[in-house]
């Protein structure tokens, strides 16, 4: 199915590229052992990953300790020395280890390709829990007027800030789950923008939603859409739901996953699979199977690449 739309921006009207600004950086957490006093090193940094998968390690080596000279006179100045090493030694650190990222709500980017992320909390309910998410809307650059949101989740006004004075020319949604819908109609009604989804998720829909207002654009597998610049390809991603699909964008090399895979990991429904087999079947058919350096832009948590999850993929089978 191919669909086509081109921008309603009437003349004189401006675009900007975003009104997020870059906030990605990229630190890591290193600890340092002592060498040879036996006292506790203390630990200093904080790290976090970036939106990328990406991360820099600084090393230095820790400075060697002096030795005790066992003289009684010299007490005081070896404990001295003792400090002034394990205070040396944490600052420099000769131990890298990686600490998971954080996520916290805010925008990053747009990056080079013209993708922001915007990360909002809320509340996910499922089977009868209630789940605390951070949840990525994701913004495309469709061409210098106009964007792509998808998934919108928990809050449309921070998302429409960080579209700004551009036109929403479509909303997007991977499955009917309220991550990825939460603020779909509200941004569709601002915006007069047409909303995409999945047949198969209309039941999902209509308890979030109502019956009142239908998405207009109905996606399935090996179906397409044309949108300003961008020629996005839908791809079948069964198993967290039957009508889960995904985004993928060859001209940016990304392809958003919703919630079928994570960093690391197939992506859960609350704290469990709905069809694992099925949705494993997805990621390695319809996932995997794109270009190693595609990018892989999920739901929720930091981005991935093919090449980086095709490593993982026999590990959860």
């Amino acid at each position: 199915m191919f669909w086509k739309r081109k921008s309603k921006k009437q003349d004189g009207q401006e675009a900007t590229d975003s009104a997020a600004e870059v906030a990605e950086d990229t630190t890591e957490e290193t600890e340092d052992e002592a060498a040879a006093t036996g006292a506790e090193p203390e630990d200093k940094g904080a790290g976090s990953e970036d939106d990328k998968g990406g991360s820099v390690k600084d090393t230095a080596a820790g400075d060697d300790s002096a030795e005790d000279t066992g003289e009684s006179d010299g007490a005081d100045d070896a404990e001295a020395d003792d400090d002034s090493e394990t205070a040396a030694g944490s600052e420099d650190g000769t131990e890298d280890e990686e600490v998971e990222e954080v996520e916290e709500v805010g925008v990053t980017g747009p990056d080079t390709d013209g993708i922001t992320r915007v990360r909002t909390a809320g509340t996910f309910e499922f089977d009868g829990e209630k789940f605390d998410v951070i949840s990525n809307t994701w913004i495309i650059e469709a061409d210098k007027e106009g964007v792509v949101v998808i998934d919108p989740a928990h809050d449309a006004e921070a998302i429409m800030k960080a579209v700004g004075d551009r036109e929403v020319y479509l909303v997007a949604c991977t499955n009917a789950y309220s991550p990825h819908i939460g603020a779909a109609l509200a941004i569709a009604e601002e915006t007069e923008a047409d909303i995409a989804l999945h047949p198969r998720e209309m039941r999902a829909w209509r308890r979030i939603h109502g019956a009142e207002h239908r998405p207009e654009i109905d996606v399935e597998g090996e179906g397409a859409l044309d949108i300003g610049d961008l020629h996005i390809d839908v791809l079948a991603l069964p198993g967290t739901a039957s009508g889960t699909v995904g985004f993928y964008v060859s001209q940016l090399g990304a392809v958003f996953s919703g919630d079928t895979l994570r960093k690391g990991e197939p992506g859960m429904v609350g704290n469990t699979y709905i069809d694992y087999t099925t949705q494993l079947a997805s990621i390695g058919e319809n996932l995997l199977s794109l270009p190693p350096d595609t990018r892989i832009l999920p739901d929720r948590g930091p981005s991935t690449t093919v090449e980086a999850e095709s490593r993982n993929f026999d590990s959860w089978v």
